[in-house]
């Protein structure tokens, strides 16, 4: 798992995320450090601190809870975190091709203009 600590501001937002190991799901880590499925409690973490999240996400691997933990880069809105990549909104969103598998984040939509066409 690689860090972006590099190339990231000191203004940085991100939320962590991975795939829970024992069934697939799309997760995101918390400020009380679980992995949860409900992307709007994710904590976001900012500039220096993303490298920690990283590295719980990275604990967490060797703990055998989740895989393939990194950094998500965010916007903060009224409503919470908005991933910036096209990708990760999908992810927060959940699968596009059976959308009765999504998890409840369809309040985000709104917010993401493109989530019906990306």
């Amino acid at each position: 798992m690689a860090s972006k600590s590099d190339s990231r501001s000191t203004e940085a937002k991100a939320v962590v995320t991975a795939n829970r190991l024992k069934d697939g799901r799309v997760v995101w880590l918390t400020a009380d450090q679980k992995w949860v499925e409900d992307f709007r409690t994710a904590k976001i973490f900012v500039g220096p601190e993303i490298d920690a999240g990283v590295a719980e996400g990275a604990a967490a691997e060797k703990r055998l809870e989740v895989v393939a933990a990194y950094a998500v880069d965010v916007d903060v809105t009224e409503i919470g975190p908005v991933p910036v990549k096209t990708r990760e909104r999908v992810r927060v969103l959940g699968p596009s091709v059976r959308t009765d598998l999504a998890p409840p984040a369809l309040d985000l939509f709104p917010l993401i203009p493109d989530a019906r066409t990306a």
